[in-house]
């Protein structure tokens, strides 16, 4: 049997077999393995992808605008698109998305880079209708990098999903109005220990969830030059695009609200015109973050969905955070634009400090701060190398990321 034939992608007993039969060993891996060395090899691995299948791509690079519909792995059965030596991540390069998912249901990527999309990166939706939402999907250990470059272009765009997972990914130089990874109407997610960087735009944000997104937590990842805002709290969406689908039909006395549940937690801010953004948001968390000289403020509470039927941005929660920033450059610790309800946020035991007038450290914000410090040298062990932990005595030691991280231990 030709060996070029097996690397382009067999059913898998028959790659088994055919492997065994050209090495004269059992191969190491498992029968439900594809090795797939070419984009028409993984197209078609992927068309005939049961559960338990992994998809293994060889080193190399293969020419992006791959699409795949209907996915359906298992629990303890996903789909997995990955490369196969995680040493040597093959790179998807081009395409208007790398990969485009479509009503996925236990499906995983791993150990790809993709690099050069003039749309999205890796972009996972619904199939347009959320009676059937795609879910538990996982991306892993990828590299998205240089997609747009301009436009509203995501590196990771998520669009009604469930049961998710991000993680230990590196996403930079995304579009300009784009997100590193956006959410709309995506519920029950997990956003965790990526890198996210390289955007200078004011116009682009790190990671978005909109779109009536809720029960996500974004924590432990580390935000660097990201644009305007590191983590979008909500944000504006038209109506046709909320998931659930939001009635035809105004109710005056109805609460809805572009994010509900988010939680961001444990992550490391540093530059940015603000770390986090509230835009009409609905009982929503920032605790444990470290920021770290943000052009212009820590958070903002905004309103950009004016319609009826919205709350206007409301319960939000800043607690245990330590900013440090430059007083002279500083636009004030929290920005609140109309349309809001600020006196409902709590803020509580922060540490501010000017980094460069220690007396200008004290905040203004829209309600009393709880146990707050403020004009008191964190201390952090090496910022310049971005090691923001703190040293032993420092009056940061229960605030910020190490501290989340410690608690975990």
């Amino acid at each position: 049997m030709n060996e070029s034939r097996v690397r382009a992608g067999l059913a898998p007993a028959l790659l088994f077999a055919a492997l065994a039969g050209i090495f004269g060993v059992a191969p190491a891996v498992s029968s439900a393995d594809v090795r797939v060395a070419d984009a028409d090899g993984l197209r078609r691995a992927g068309a005939a992808a049961k559960p338990g299948t992994r998809i293994l791509l060889e080193p190399g690079e293969y020419r992006g605008g791959f699409s795949f519909s209907g996915l359906k792995g298992e629990a303890g059965k996903p789909i997995v698109i990955g490369g196969a030596d995680p040493k040597r991540p093959p790179t998807i390069r081009g395409g208007g998305s790398g990969i485009q998912l479509s009503d996925p249901e236990h499906v995983e990527i791993e150990n790809l880079v993709v690099s050069g999309a003039t749309g999205n990166g890796i972009n996972i939706d619904d199939g347009g209708s959320f009676d059937t939402p795609a879910h538990h999907v996982v991306i892993r250990a990828v590299t998205v990098a240089d997609v747009g470059p301009r436009g509203n272009r995501d590196g990771i765009k998520l669009s009604g999903l469930t049961d998710f997972r991000v993680e230990g990914s590196t996403i930079e130089r995304w579009g300009s109005g784009g997100s590193a990874i956006d959410m709309v109407g995506c519920h029950r997610g997990v956003i965790e220990k990526n890198a996210i960087r390289e955007n200078a735009n004011p116009g682009a944000n790190g990671v978005q969830a909109k779109g009536g997104s809720s029960r996500i937590a974004v924590r432990e990842n580390t935000f660097a030059d990201f644009g305007g805002r590191g983590v979008n709290i909500g944000g504006s969406t038209g109506r046709p695009y909320f998931r659930p689908p939001l009635p035809d039909k105004i109710d005056a006395e109805a609460s809805l609200a572009e994010g509900r549940e988010i939680v961001v937690e444990g992550n490391v801010f540093v530059g940015g015109d603000a770390a986090m953004a509230f835009v009409g948001a609905d009982s929503c968390t920032a605790r444990f973050n470290t920021i770290y000289r943000p052009r212009r403020w820590a958070l903002r509470i905004l309103q950009e969905n004016r319609e009826p039927d919205f709350v206007e941005c409301r319960g939000g929660e800043f607690s245990d955070n330590v900013v440090a920033f430059d007083a002279r450059s500083w636009g004030g610790a929290a920005n609140i634009g109309p349309n809001t309800a600020p006196g409902t946020f709590r803020f509580a035991r922060n540490v501010w400090y000017a980094l460069d007038e220690p007396t200008r450290s004290e905040p203004r914000l829209p309600t009393v701060e709880k146990d707050g410090i403020s004009g008191r040298d964190p201390q952090f062990v090496d910022p310049d190398r971005r090691d923001f932990a703190v040293r032993k005595g420092s009056p940061a030691e229960k605030a910020g990321a190490h501290a989340y991280r410690a608690a975990k231990r």
